[in-house]
């Protein structure tokens, strides 16, 4: 690998220890890789924060990390375990709280943006159509390859923290244009809905793996990109994807020779069905990825005069940003449940809670079985509150 006389005086440790760690490793992973150099990146998004997900061994290595490093690019920081300022409303313990609390102490002592969102872009981290960044969160670093066209590989979160450092990440896959082709044509259509949409992301990563896919008939805007980039991201592993007339690389390829699979409306009741493992729910939650402004105007508009039936609990799961933004329709939400901020449903232990969740998210219903130990109901925003209404 080669590597410029700053990196190398880097790797040497001239601007420090922490400095020589991370572009140590940064260097380990692009040789796995077979990169040939290292890139510049403009920012960094980093996971691994919620206590629940990275424990006590965790803590001791961020308290070594924090001890001798900065980050040296604009960096964020994705959901924590709980809402930083309402976790007693959660049910969360004392000891939990604690050590989240200080989790996010470390990454902020680092000089990171502690605003705890898998939405950056929606917030001030948003990059520019070819700029490099190194992003570990796998929705969001789907969205700004895809409907940016910023470039990001799917980064673990000690490896986002060590380009954060060292402001460099390695050149290969998705930095590198020949690797962004799209793999498969996706035909499909949809309602239009957010739903369908999380859907139609369920049926094309289980379809495809990590593949590439370029989307006719459909015209997301951000809210649908986002849910459906956050399905395909955890049904499959895709990073990046194209949408015909809406993404800013999708005319860029030559797509001759390429397999068409059609996604019927069929197809996604199949992976409607697939996810749902109970008809119950104590939990409901919305907001995976965290909702937009857009988002929660369109909840408070449905339930505005409604009244809460049930003593099913609900979360609307947000960024502070956002619910900060829009008190008046956080107040409409508020008479159904909490808006939270900083968190999410996947990455708190509602396992110690609940035991049947449901929301609207396939992101979340993939993911609340394994990490929750839940039982899942999948379905839209406006079926599952006729639960509680």
């Amino acid at each position: 690998m080669e590597l410029t006389a700053a990196e190398q005086r880097m790797l040497d440790g001239e601007e420090g220890e922490g400095v020589r760690k991370a572009i140590e490793l940064v260097v380990a992973l692009g040789k796995i890789y077979g990169a040939e150099g290292l890139v510049p990146i403009r920012s960094a998004h980093i996971s691994g924060v919620s206590y629940k997900t990275i424990g006590d061994g965790g803590i001791s290595y961020l308290e070594h990390v924090s001890e001798e490093s900065k980050v040296r690019v604009p960096s964020t920081l994705n959901p924590s375990g709980m809402d930083s300022q309402r976790w007693r409303e959660m049910g969360i313990s004392e000891d939990f709280a604690r050590k989240q609390l200080h989790i996010i102490e470390l990454y902020e002592r680092m000089g990171v943006d502690t605003t705890c969102s898998c939405t950056p872009y929606l917030g001030g981290n948003l990059p520019r159509l070819g700029e490099h960044v190194a992003w570990a969160e796998s929705s969001a670093l789907s969205m700004v390859n895809s409907m940016v066209g910023a470039r990001t590989n799917r980064e673990g979160g000690p490896g986002a923290l060590a380009a954060a450092i060292a402001g460099r990440t390695a050149d290969y896959g998705l930095h590198r244009e020949e690797n962004r082709a799209p793999t498969v044509i996706i035909e499909a259509e949809t309602d239009g809905s957010l739903f369908q949409h999380s859907l139609l992301g369920q049926a094309v990563g289980s379809a495809i793996g990590n593949g590439i896919p370029y989307f006719r008939g459909i015209r997301p805007r951000w809210e649908e990109a986002k849910i459906m980039a956050a399905a395909m991201a955890a049904s499959g592993a895709v990073a990046m994807f194209h949408v015909e007339g809406v993404t800013p690389e999708a005319a860029d390829h030559d797509l001759s020779g390429l397999e068409t699979v059609h996604m019927s409306e069929g197809e996604l009741l199949q992976a409607q069905e697939r996810l749902t493992t109970t008809e119950d729910a104590d939990l409901i939650a919305f907001g995976c990825p965290h909702l937009s402004e857009r988002e929660i105007k369109e909840m408070a508009a449905f339930l505005e005069g409604k009244e809460k039936r049930s003593d099913v609990t609900v979360w609307f799961c947000t960024s502070r940003q956002v619910r900060e933004s829009m008190p008046r329709e956080v107040e409409v939400l508020e008479r159904f449940g909490p808006v939270l901020a900083d968190t999410c449903m996947v990455v708190t232990p509602v396992e110690g809670l609940f035991a049947n969740s449901a929301s609207d998210s396939a992101k979340a219903c993939n993911y609340l079985p394994t990490l929750c130990s839940q039982k899942v109901r999948c379905d839209s925003f406006e079926r599952l509150m006729e639960v509680v209404l």
